[in-house]
């Protein structure tokens, strides 16, 4: 009967024989290509998150560069406007009025007026036309009709009718000016002493005595700034200067 420690050795022998040498490191490779599969499947999903991460944080990036370029080069809405450029006036007249009425105290000088009948002229102007020089007259803006009911002729800086001149002396701010100042002194000889209103109003021949009254010391100003004596708070920068009488 064989001994005990000589059976065990043959079992043991029996357990590692070739086949079963050969089906242990099947077993292990197996097992480690699990492990390594179970890695890949953790590790892929890393990356693609970890590389999606990336690119949206550069997208980002990206985006806040452009968003504050934009920021930079666009203009600031909040910002204040710059404040409007204001044309330079006096009493409400602008420069292309205050250039007519220049143009009237240079007639009247011409024609060796003084300051108070330049002023009228003026004055005249400003209640005929608001100093424009303008082609049409109460006809055309209001139906405006002469006594004799024909319809009134009105035009330019005076609004000066037909019986005045022709068309185009009347539209000549120099010559029709020219015009009134021979009429106011052949018409009103004393105007010395008479208020200006009324001495414009013979000189027109309008229905209202009182119609210019308003405008004269508007007149005033406007003559003082364009010859340059300014009034208190007139200021003379920017707007046309002519010599005075």
């Amino acid at each position: 009967m064989p001994s005990r420690t000589t059976a065990t050795t043959r079992r043991r022998s029996a357990r590692r024989s070739p086949a079963a040498r050969r089906r242990r490191p099947q077993r292990h490779a197996r097992r480690r290509g699990r492990r390594t599969g179970v890695a890949l499947a953790i590790a892929v999903p890393v990356i693609l998150f970890a590389a999606f991460l990336g690119g949206a944080a550069f997208l980002a990036g990206s985006f806040r560069m452009s968003w504050a370029d934009e920021i930079a080069l666009a203009p600031d809405d909040r910002a204040p406007a710059p404040p409007p450029m204001i044309e330079p006036a006096v009493a409400g007249y602008r420069f292309e009025q205050l250039t007519n009425a220049c143009t009237i105290l240079a007639a009247g000088r011409d024609l060796g007026f003084d300051a108070r009948d330049q002023t009228i002229a003026v004055m005249t102007a400003m209640g005929e036309s608001s100093l424009r020089n303008i082609d049409y007259g109460d006809w055309e803006t209001s139906g405006v009709t002469n006594p004799d009911g024909s319809r009134t002729t009105s035009i330019g800086l005076f609004q000066q009718q037909d019986s005045w001149g022709t068309r185009e002396a009347r539209l000549d701010p120099y010559t029709a000016a020219t015009v009134f100042y021979r009429a106011m002194a052949e018409r009103v000889p004393d105007r010395a002493v008479v208020e200006p209103t009324l001495v414009a109003h013979r000189t027109q021949i309008n229905a209202d005595p009182n119609h210019y009254a308003r405008y004269w010391d508007r007149a005033v100003r406007v003559v003082g700034a364009v010859t340059g004596n300014p009034l208190e708070g007139d200021r003379i920068d920017g707007i046309p200067h002519c010599p005075g009488a």
